[in-house]
């Protein structure tokens, strides 16, 4: 019989789980790991005699897309146009962000997984006889150290002429140059950290959902349990 157990240590670690995996995927597909240089706008002539604003833009690149700011003369309006600048894989601008984006996928894909059976988990806790808990928490630590490979990899492409155009010409591995990191990275810090979290809370929920107060439920045959 399915017994559906809810407790607040489960249910932050599933709610968290949701979040990180959410958080990773989102920094992995953003352009805003890079915020370039200030560009000044190709329609400044046409600003100028409107008495228009002359305020700079800064493209953004991220590990295969950018966004960057087309003009539109005749309106003196300007658009943001984001999207892949890689067609396929061999086109990532530098091999460290390739080796990057295979480490993020791998981990992200790992997290992603975690997050979908942690729902799962108030009704089934353990697979022959395996904690799921406690095997989803050894995922998401092996996910967290694909997480911190790719980021270290990643500043070393800092140096290839992608960047470089972006960031100018004092830009190199490990050195930003002309440009400033953007949320997309600090996010996906942040998720790195949060899933070395999520594996320690896994313990947690474990413990939680098997304690003597849940087993003292199951015996009065309730089928719904929720404990503080």
């Amino acid at each position: 019989m399915c017994h559906v157990i809810v407790t607040c240590r489960s249910m932050l670690w599933t709610l968290l789980s949701i979040v990180v995996a959410f958080a990773e995927l989102i920094a992995f597909m953003s352009a805003d790991w890079l915020i370039g240089k200030a560009k000044p706008s190709s329609s400044e002539d046409v600003e100028n005699r409107t008495g228009g604003s002359q305020e700079p833009y800064h493209p953004t690149l991220g590990i295969y897309g950018r966004c960057t700011r087309i003009s539109h003369m005749q309106f003196s309006r300007r658009d943001t146009l984001c999207g892949p600048y890689a067609e396929n894989f061999n086109e990532i601008a530098s091999g460290f962000w390739q080796a990057t984006a295979i480490f993020l996928a791998m981990g992200i894909m790992i997290l992603c997984t975690v997050a979908f059976v942690s729902v799962f988990t108030m009704c089934v806790q353990s697979i022959m006889k395996k904690s799921i808990f406690n095997v989803c928490g050894l995922l998401q630590g092996i996910a967290g150290l694909f997480l911190i490979l790719g980021l270290i990899l990643y500043p070393a492409g800092w140096g290839c002429q992608k960047a470089i155009s972006y960031c100018g010409p004092y830009a190199s591995a490990y050195k930003l140059g002309d440009c400033s990191l953007g949320w997309a990275f600090y996010t996906a810090i942040g998720g790195t950290v949060l899933t070395f979290i999520c594996a320690v809370l896994s313990a947690q929920a474990e413990i939680a959902t098997s304690s003597d107060k849940v087993q003292e439920e199951i015996e009065e045959g309730k089928n719904l349990i929720c404990l503080l």
